[in-house]
């Protein structure tokens, strides 16, 4: 196990048993005398691997048959565009509920396209709850309904949605995906960035229901064209191979680690050690709303701000890395993604414990 645990908020840290096998594959891989990095990505050998990492990737989610799963670039942001693009038309409107800085951003591009009607804003609040469902106003006649079910920088995660909504549902799920299980079927299209939970930065996955890709703006390039993108198995332009390589092997692990019902028991546990210790003590203080506390990211306050630089200094000493909190917040954060091992929120836990007795 390495001394050092990364709780950075992505690009995050990657399973130690996949970057073992990156790393002794990466001069050699498949006995080819080549790196993967090399080899085209319209030979046979990638090919494989890229029809092996959607199967592994449709088996751990329970993805059903009538959804594309598409393998992209440029980021969970460039599908703020993506998404209006492809799925609503011109002159349409679409639904976005605001929980955090993500889900403002990705409503302001959408802005760009098309009318956007604003279901509820936690904004008044420092996005530290998620509005009630009575408050919230669904139009009529929109396109689809976006929203973000689990917000990095605020930590603030919705678990569930009210019946009420008639339309596609769109999650961006860049820190959600593969954490734990999904009913896929609630969702008409759902996209997330790889550095959370998938892999490395570079890729972009969009799992989308086939009827909605039928008719995308005229005005929508190619590389974002989810009907063109599906034709082509996500290969109309080179893909990020690396990416998809590296991703195909954290399925494996995730496969081996017994799933998402595992793995998403574990992330349970992990961040309910945190937040217990936070509620147990007057020295930390978490802002969020309990009933939406994210189990990945977890933000948090000292009692005592300038002990902060201390407070990351010392426990940088230990291998605690990147717990820094995001500007616009402050204090502390530590994201626990999947490839975080217990041991590590455990040296968290102890440390905490430790800073608070000697300065508290």
């Amino acid at each position: 196990m390495k001394d050092i645990f990364n709780f950075a908020p992505g690009p995050a840290l990657l399973p130690e048993k996949v970057m073992i096998k990156a790393q002794k594959e990466f001069l050699n891989w498949r006995e080819l005398g080549l790196s993967v990095m090399e080899v085209s990505h319209r030979s046979k050998d990638f090919l494989e691997l890229a029809e092996s990492t959607e199967v592994n990737f449709r088996e751990l989610l329970g993805v059903p048959d009538n959804y594309k799963i598409l393998f992209l670039q440029g980021g969970a942001t460039l599908q703020f565009a993506a998404v209006p693009l492809n799925l609503a038309k011109q002159n349409s409107s679409a639904d976005y509920l605001i929980t955090g800085s993500w889900g403002k951003k990705s409503m302001k591009e959408a802005e760009l396209f098309l009318d956007v009607n604003v279901v509820a804003t936690s904004e008044h609040t420092g996005y530290t709850t998620v509005p009630d469902f009575k408050d919230w106003h669904l139009s009529n006649d929109s396109a689809y309904f976006h929203y973000t079910p689990n917000e990095t920088i605020a930590g603030v995660e919705i678990d569930d949605l009210p019946d009420n909504i008639n339309v596609p549902v769109v999650a961006d799920m860049s820190s959600t995906i593969l954490s734990k299980p999904i009913d896929i079927s609630r969702y008409g299209l759902i996209y997330a960035g790889a550095q959370k939970n998938i892999g490395p930065s570079g890729l972009t996955i969009v799992i989308v229901r086939e009827d909605l890709i039928l008719n995308p703006s005229k005005f929508t390039p190619s590389v974002i064209n989810y009907k063109v993108m599906s034709e082509n198995n996500s290969m109309w332009n080179t893909p990020p191979t690396f990416a998809w390589y590296m991703a195909g092997l954290v399925l494996e692990w995730l496969k081996e680690e017994g799933g998402l019902n595992s793995i998403g028991l574990l992330n349970l546990k992990k961040s309910k050690k945190v937040y217990d210790l936070i509620d147990s003590s007057q020295f930390y203080i978490s802002k969020v709303d309990k009933r939406y506390r994210s189990r990945t990211n977890i933000p948090f306050i000292l009692f005592d701000p300038s002990l902060d630089s201390i407070f990351l200094k010392e426990s940088a000493e230990l291998g605690l890395v990147n717990l820094k909190g995001h500007r616009s917040v402050g204090g502390m954060r530590a994201s626990i993604y999947n490839a975080m091992p217990e041991i590590g929120v455990d040296k968290l836990i102890d440390f905490m414990k430790f800073f608070e007795n000697k300065y508290g």
